[in-house]
């Protein structure tokens, strides 16, 4: 199978820096999106390594195995590519820790990361945080991921519903992100798998908090380009409000 994609960040209406930051590497069959935070600079720094750190480990370890030498356990349960991503983050993790040691400036700073890996083996789909991924499969849009935030923990555990979740003032506290702390833990999709004609989005929450998985499925399922959708994404988003930097990384599944 072949991926195609296209991918767009912007800054939004109400902020003035962007922390968002994302990684399209075709050749690699590595997307991802981070959502940095902690501050203008702070989070656009978490974003930026979260990246930079996953994207040097998924290019380091592209013919290695479970028999090699890896910086933390291999997991047979995720497979090849579970463990490159998972290690990978967690390698980000550990460098965005180290940059808060060398600066107080950065005191605080951390980052949502969302990431698939579709490279030769089974594909792997790994988060942390509110960052989220979405499949189109025959016209029917399923959300990949699950929040790790405060709202949809109080919604599995039925203390909230889907419509006071979605405007509740505490819907932006993550329970999950790369912060630098020893304990973290991405989270691996287990049974994850793309087929042909499947489209996939990767999207920091600035597209999500403000347009529903409806909305969203509806430009999906659009005939028009990858770009353009990714144009619409992001002009749908700032004309409700644009409340954050939003970032969108589309990618179709072809045959060869």
């Amino acid at each position: 199978m072949r991926l195609n994609c296209a991918a767009l960040t912007d800054t939004g209406i109400r902020r003035t820096a962007n922390e968002d930051s994302y990684c399209v590497r075709e050749d690699l069959g590595l997307f991802a999106v981070a959502d940095g935070m902690g501050g203008h600079v702070a989070g656009e720094v978490a974003a930026r390594v979260a990246i930079e750190e996953l994207e040097s480990f998924v290019t380091g370890t592209k013919n290695t195995g479970p028999g090699d030498t890896w910086p933390f356990p291999f997991d047979p349960k995720l497979g090849q590519n579970g463990n490159r991503l998972s290690a990978g983050m967690t390698e980000a993790n550990h460098q965005i820790a180290a940059r808060i040691k060398n600066d107080d400036n950065l005191e605080g700073m951390a980052t949502t990361a969302v990431a698939i890996l579709a490279d030769g083996n089974p594909p792997a789909l790994a988060h942390a945080g509110d960052s989220r991924a979405y499949r189109l499969r025959n016209k029917e849009l399923l959300r990949l991921t699950r929040d790790h935030s405060w709202v949809e923990e109080q919604m599995r555990a039925g203390a909230l519903t889907a419509e006071v979740a979605r405007d509740h003032p505490w819907r932006n506290i993550v329970t999950r992100a790369l912060t630098g702390a020893t304990d973290f833990q991405p989270e691996t999709a287990k049974n994850f798998h793309m087929d042909l004609a499947d489209r996939l989005l990767l999207c920091s929450d600035g597209l999500t908090t403000v347009l529903s998985d409806d909305e969203i499925a509806t430009l999906l399922k659009s005939d028009r380009g990858l770009q353009p959708i990714c144009e619409e994404l992001i002009r749908q988003a700032n004309e409700q409000g644009g409340p954050d930097n939003i970032t969108v990384v589309l990618i179709d599944v072809d045959a060869l």
